[in-house]
């Protein structure tokens, strides 16, 4: 897929092309709507009002090349705006309690089996030791496999500030789990 092409046509008002673009990613979109909004249902919701306000706004986009990067922080801010619309914060400590968030992840990751059991349970109790901010840099570098410039831009903060708290939160861990410090 060129993905540069069907910008072009989306931004020119052709939806089958915005269309085209977001099923090409519609398993990274969930997934990373999953991680904000703790079960499926929600994800859902925050996704079809990524996909509005992409339609809607996609003449906005100045670089077509940057359009996932773009989109992606549309559904984190989709996802953000929910959760406060909700007042519904989703305290991973209490989602992964009840083990909803536990069961949406796992239809939402990799079909390896042995890869996001034990591994997974383990990776998702560490992070119940970090800030807000922390937990969020490291999720979406590590399940989502974003750059450093794309979660930037999601989180709205400078890149040094992201390499910072996914340090910070990883040296926490490493702390607090007994693994090897950096000084």
């Amino acid at each position: 897929m060129n993905a540069v092409r069907y910008v072009k046509k989306a931004k020119k008002g052709n939806k089958e092309a915005l269309l085209q673009l977001i099923l090409a990613e519609k398993d990274d979109y969930y997934r990373l709507a999953l991680t904000y909004m703790g079960n499926s249902h929600d994800a859902m919701d925050a996704m079809e009002d990524m996909i509005v306000r992409l339609y809607e706004n996609i003449g906005q986009l100045k670089k077509e090349e940057a359009f996932y990067s773009w989109s992606r922080t549309i559904l984190a801010n989709s996802c953000k705006a929910l959760l406060r619309k909700r007042q519904k914060l989703v305290p991973l400590d209490d989602a992964a309690m009840n083990g909803k968030l536990t069961e949406d992840l796992a239809l939402a990751l990799p079909s390896d089996p042995y890869r996001h059991s034990d591994q997974q349970m383990d990776i998702r109790q560490m992070l119940l030791h970090l800030n807000e901010q922390q937990q969020e840099a490291i999720q979406l570098k590590y399940w989502h496999d974003l750059d450093y410039q794309t979660i930037a831009d999601m989180m709205g903060v400078p890149i040094g500030t992201v390499k910072s708290r996914i340090f910070q939160g990883l040296k926490k861990m490493r702390e607090l789990y007994g693994g090897e410090t950096d000084g």
